[in-house]
């Protein structure tokens, strides 16, 4: 059988009963994440724009483009927009081993086919975990090669919204098996163009878009190369490095992505650099250094080189992709929150006056399995002193445990921005929490403006 063959298989005929209660909460935390950054994403111009053209379009009112006006428009038009915005303001969660954004496109196509089939919130749930698994167990076929090819995390997070949104059109088996043969030939993206510029987002948009198109066109039949995943020139090869994909299928049902592999974003800005800034900050309490103390500030992580963003950042993009803005806000004030995202803490002159002093350290060598998108951080002062911390895996991650007063936290600090009606902040808040409660996604949706 094809990889993609027993992959649908497996993802087909999972109930909902069949997954653990804990990847149920996750899963009702990613939809908390996703809507809390889509809240601010919405107030970005990238949005915006995608937005526009898509309402211009217009077309058959399937789905709710969420906030403002509420347009309705076809399922994947209107889940395009909101994967966008939940995409433009970094603030999403990752798949930690690749730093792949799959809550984004899952949630977001879960979401709108769910508006247009009736769907209530255990199906719902049911599609987001098994979208997280599928495009997780493609991730771990990539390892060392994705990025470092040049490709962009939405290569795989396409297949998030894929398997979603063919668990709630009812795909069958077979058609199930085309739709992630579709998916695997039908997504394109640059890293090195999601590093530097809004180009990000409109990846978000695309593998999210494309995964729903392939569903729907699998759904009536069209048919693609069912081995295209494992074949010669085909999706690991092209993509991957030497891939192990006897182990996408290996164990299934054993483990679950969303239990081990996700992180749900607890600051903005990119996965990797989150660890940074928790270690500069204990590092800097444990050493009651102050910035005017500081002689250097050094990062070391797995397969970490150089600065793989600005060393001095001074916008949105910038920050997010800045190791050394993480490292510096960490050492200058003991934290790192949403509010530096913002302008204030960017032209912060204690921030800005020690992102010449972060430098980059030898990638760590010991306790490598431990790491998940982790860092270690060494601050050194003008006497002389040094202090050191490590932090294996940031806020949000997992593997560490989710608490709901943290993700709770997020979505009131960020879906402000959407402008909420009324008291539809905290009550949309209370249905999320208690999603798999929900009878029909509408009783969501509605709330989203």
């Amino acid at each position: 059988m094809s990889v993609a063959g027993e992959l649908a298989a497996f993802l087909v005929r999972q109930s909902y009963q069949d997954l653990p209660a804990k990847a149920i909460e996750h899963a009702e935390m990613l939809i908390s994440s996703t809507i809390a950054s889509a809240s601010l994403g919405s107030t970005i111009e990238s949005s915006k724009i995608i937005r526009a053209l898509e309402v211009e379009r217009g077309g058959k009112a399937e789905a709710t483009a969420w906030f403002g006006a509420a347009e309705k428009l076809p399922v994947a038009a209107a889940a395009r927009i909101n994967a966008v915005m939940s995409d433009a303001a970094a603030s999403d969660d990752s798949d930690l081993r690749n730093i792949v954004h799959t809550g984004t496109p899952v949630c977001a196509a879960a979401l709108a086919v769910a508006e247009k089939t009736g769907a209530g919130g255990p199906d719902v749930l049911a599609a987001i975990v098994l979208g997280i698994e599928a495009a997780g167990r493609i991730n771990t076929a990539m390892q060392g090669g994705l990025q470092t090819k040049g490709f962009h995390g939405c290569i795989v997070a396409i297949y998030a919204a894929t398997v979603a949104a063919g668990r709630l059109m009812k795909l069958n088996e077979a058609q199930m098996t085309q739709a992630i043969a579709l998916a695997a030939t039908s997504m394109g993206g640059l890293h090195a163009a999601a590093k530097t510029s809004v180009a990000r987002e409109y990846h978000a948009g695309l593998a999210t878009m494309l995964g729903i198109n392939a569903v729907q066109a699998a759904g009536k039949g069209y048919i693609a190369e069912e081995n295209i995943l494992e074949t010669r020139l085909g999706f690991f090869e092209v993509y991957g490095n030497k891939p192990d994909v006897a182990g996408v299928t290996r164990d299934l049902g054993k483990s679950w992505s969303i239990l081990t592999d996700m992180g749900i974003k607890l600051v903005p800005g990119g996965h990797p650099h989150h660890a940074v800034a928790e270690a500069a900050a204990n590092a800097a309490r444990a050493g009651n250094v102050k910035p005017d103390e500081v002689e250097s500030i050094t990062i070391s992580r797995p397969g970490f080189q150089g600065f793989t963003g600005p060393q001095f950042p001074t916008d949105l993009i910038g920050v997010a992709h800045s190791p050394a803005y993480f490292a510096a806000c960490g050492v200058a004030e003991r934290n790192f929150s949403w509010e530096h995202a913002f302008e204030d803490k960017i032209n912060n002159p204690a921030i800005r006056g020690l992102l010449g002093k972060v430098k980059v350290a030898a990638p760590p060598t010991e306790n490598l399995e431990r790491y998940k998108a982790g860092a270690s951080v060494t601050i050194k002062t003008s006497d002389g002193r040094s202090f050191t911390d490590t932090v294996y895996a940031p806020r949000g991650a997992a593997i560490l445990g989710i608490e709901w007063r943290d993700v709770e936290s997020k979505y009131r600090a960020l879906a402000p921005y959407a402008k909420f009606s009324g008291g539809n902040l905290e009550q949309s808040m209370r249905v999320i929490r208690s999603f798999r409660d929900v009878k029909n996604v509408a009783e969501l949706v509605g709330l989203l403006r």
